[in-house]
Formats: C-alpha cells, structure tokens, sequence
C-alpha cells in the first residue's frame, strides 16, 4: 500500500514522508483538568473519522507512569515518560503548584527539548515556562492567571486575551475549550483545511476561531447587573462610529449623569469612556480579521479620531498593534 493512500492529497510531505505515524503526548501531572486533557485528545482522535485514516498516536504520559488523580480527584492512566520522544508534546493545565516539582520540570525539559512541535494547555504554560522554551516568546494561558505567569517568568511576553498563540514551534492556548481551538489549528497545519474543518464539525464546534480572537467578549466581561446599563452598552456598541460622551449614553439608560457614572462603574468596574474604547477595540479586530480594509478606514468606521489613537487603544488592551491581528489572521489563512 502506498504511503500516501486513504490521506487528502493536499496532506503536506513531512507527514506523508514519515514511515512512523506522528506522536502526540500529553503529559498530566497530579491535579490536571479533566477537559484540558479531553478537548485536546478528542480532536486529535476524531482525525481518523475525518481523514478516513490517522497519522497520529496518541499517549498520555506523565513523569512516573501509573494512575495520576485530576482535579476532581478522578485518576487517569499513564504511560511514564521515560526516554519516550514525541514529534509534538502537550503540557496539559490543572494545579499549577503539583506540576511545578523538580521532577515534573527535568521530564518537561527532556520531552521539550526533543520534540518539534511543542505546546501548552490552560496552565500548562507554567511547566513549559520552567523548561525555559517560553523565554522571549510570545505566550497565553488562562486569562484569570496570565498576571500570574507574566510576574513569576518576566521573559515571557504574555498575551493573557488570546485563544491561542503559535510562536514558531512553541504553541500555548487559554484554558479549558481553547485547547481545541489549539489541537485543530496544529491538525490544519499537519493535515490541511479540509480535515481540521471536517474534525470541528465532528466535534460540534466553530470553525476556527483565530488565535488572536480575545477569550471573551468586551460585553460579557464587564457584565453590568442592571438592565440599564446593559442598555447603555448595546447603544454604544450599535453607535460606535458616533461621539459617545457619557451624557449620550446616560441618556440612553434614562438616568441622571450622576446616576449613571456610579452604577456605571460599580457594575461593569470601568469608566464609560473606557468601556467605549474596548468595545471599538474588539469591532476593529473583527474588521481587521474578516478583510483588507484600510486600517485608516476602520479606524473611523469604529468610533476612533485617528489611527494613532487606536493603535495605542490596542497596545494599552492587547499588547500589541492592529497590524499584528491582521498579520496573524493572514498568516492562520495562509496556513489553511
């Protein structure tokens, strides 16, 4: 049988030319997250029903082998880590301190340093920080501990709004569901489009949500309590090529100025101007993604006086320039 038969012919060679099938690990520790090993691992199995056929095997190892309980204390079984080497190794999130031991570390370092394609899931980025392969790369976790990961590895360049982030072999994704969105975009790269797509809908998920995406909207962060501050925003967000000065949107909810600038701020924790500004920040990156509109013309499309004042809006919220978000969704497009 030939080598290439029952795979899509646009399957990239580097797959095909390997005679031995493409191993992925994933390694757990004590405490992992259930659906941080799961997403993963079932994106990465569904490729056999997707392709018709699988260059992937599949091992979930940890440092000594034998049964590892999770975080709601249900163990799992595991291939000890050994001298195994795997073409991609993902360190899977949970409890960080458990994953932070000197033996957990020296293993991560040895997996690291023999694979070609490295990654992280949710908390994961902890134990590839400590192996030093995250050492002026940019990197995500979740966002409730990227702060927490910026202060303890200060080398890093932690981008805590992104789904997931692809800095060169080194890959790490935010937690939970996003290691998904990260195993289907390594899956595009080893298999094409079409079988990524066909994977995503086997698992009854979007397809694909980009890297850069943020991990949750502008609206559902700040999370007002009140209807009327709900309303305040969805004006906002509906008028945001418009002035929007705190009188108009304390008009639209129908309280006094004073009313409103408190239960403003009490419930979504913000000013009104800064709300503003996010939400104009996360319209331009849907735009930036979805087209080749000038970044001059969507700057004004969404409420911004110039360019200039948006591209500092992305660098004070994101880190980084409009440009790199239209850069790596082209990148993601030319990788499909």
């Amino acid at each position: 049988m030939a080598l290439s038969e029952g795979f899509p012919q646009n399957t990239p060679s580097r797959i095909l030319s390997d005679l031995i099938m493409h191993r992925v690990g994933f390694f757990v520790c004590h405490g992992h997250d259930a659906l941080d090993l799961a997403g993963p691992l079932s994106a990465f199995n569904q490729v056999v029903t997707a392709a018709g056929h699988t260059p992937y095997d599949l091992q979930v190892i940890s440092q000594a082998g034998g049964s590892v309980p999770g975080n709601t204390g249900l163990p799992i079984e595991t291939q000890p880590a050994g001298r195994r080497r795997f073409d991609t190794i993902l360190f899977i999130g949970g409890d960080i301190e458990p994953m932070r031991t000197a033996e957990n570390i020296a293993a991560a370092k040895k997996l690291g340093a023999k694979a070609s394609r490295v990654g992280s899931v949710c908390t994961g980025a902890f134990l590839l920080a400590e192996t030093g392969l995250l050492d002026g790369r940019r990197a995500t976790t979740h966002w409730l501990y990227a702060a927490q990961l910026q202060s303890r590895f200060p080398g890093i360049k932690v981008g805590g709004n992104s789904i997931y982030i692809a800095d060169g072999h080194i890959w790490t994704s935010a937690g939970i569901a996003a290691g998904i969105d990260l195993a289907l975009a390594m899956i595009e790269q080893d298999m094409g489009a079409e079988v990524a797509r066909a994977t995503a809908r086997l698992l009854v998920v979007p397809y694909r949500r980009p890297g850069g995406q943020s991990q949750f909207s502008a609206m559902s962060q700040m999370e007002p309590e009140s209807d009327r501050i709900r309303i305040a925003l969805n004006f906002a967000r509906e008028h945001l090529a418009e002035a929007l000065p705190v009188e108009r949107l304390a008009d639209a909810a129908r309280l006094s100025l004073r009313q409103f600038g408190r239960a403003f701020r009490r419930e979504t924790g913000e000013t009104p101007a800064k709300a503003v500004e996010r939400l104009r920040v996360e319209a331009a990156c849907l735009r930036l993604r979805d087209g080749s509109e000038p970044i001059e013309q969507i700057a004004l499309a969404v409420g911004f006086s110039d360019p200039e004042r948006m591209r500092r809006a992305f660098v004070k919220l994101h880190g980084h320039p409009p440009q790199s978000v239209r850069r790596e969704s082209r990148l993601s497009g030319e990788r499909g």
